[in-house]
């Protein structure tokens, strides 16, 4: 797992560590030392914690006059030891959500597994919304049955063309453009 990094070709747009809104900002990183794993493997050392054992994530993108957020994603969601939702929901949404994001792209197809514990953070989340939304692209298909099976999928967009988009190949902007027709789409 040290060999998969975060998406770095955005590096030019945008980095967390030197915006100062960023729950990131000032951060400093290594390419050499490997600080965090997940359970027995190491991971490569740009990968932000979020206070979690088993996830971490990269802003790789914020827009603050478009009022959006791109978060890249590795490891095991896991709410029901480590309420992952409500580290990831309190620690770095929030902070993000004060500078008025209310659109949020989570890229999950470094997400290997996900336990469910409630929903009471995702529904917070999706209340608090107002008239943005969350978009999971690319996340692994059993991911998804099991955000689908205990209904998670009503506070998160996911599935069909959000799960086929080759996002890499895109600039920020462009990417966001992408994901935000899929889901006008759907709202509509």
């Amino acid at each position: 797992m040290h060999f998969v990094e975060p998406h770095f070709l955005w590096r030019d747009f945008y980095v967390a560590a030197e915006d100062p809104q960023s729950p990131f900002f000032g951060r400093e990183y290594s390419e050499f030392e490997f600080e965090h794993k997940i359970y027995n493997y190491v991971i490569h050392p740009q990968w932000d914690s979020i206070g979690s054992e088993t996830l971490f994530i990269k802003v790789l993108y914020v827009d603050y006059d478009v009022e959006y957020a791109i978060i890249e994603m590795i490891g095991e969601w896991n709410d029901a030891i480590e309420n992952d939702i409500m580290t990831f929901k309190r620690d770095i949404i929030e902070p993000i959500m004060g500078d008025g994001i209310n659109k949020f792209i989570l890229i999950g197809e470094n997400v290997l597994n996900f336990h469910y514990s409630d929903e009471s953070y995702y529904e917070e989340w999706f209340d608090e919304l107002e008239d943005g939304w969350v978009a999971m692209i690319n996340f692994h298909e059993h991911v998804l049955r099991e955000f689908s099976r205990i209904q998670l999928d009503q506070y998160l967009f996911n599935g069909g063309e959000l799960n086929d988009i080759d996002w890499r190949t895109f600039a920020p902007h462009q990417f966001y453009r992408t994901v935000q027709k899929l889901v006008d789409h759907r709202l509509t």
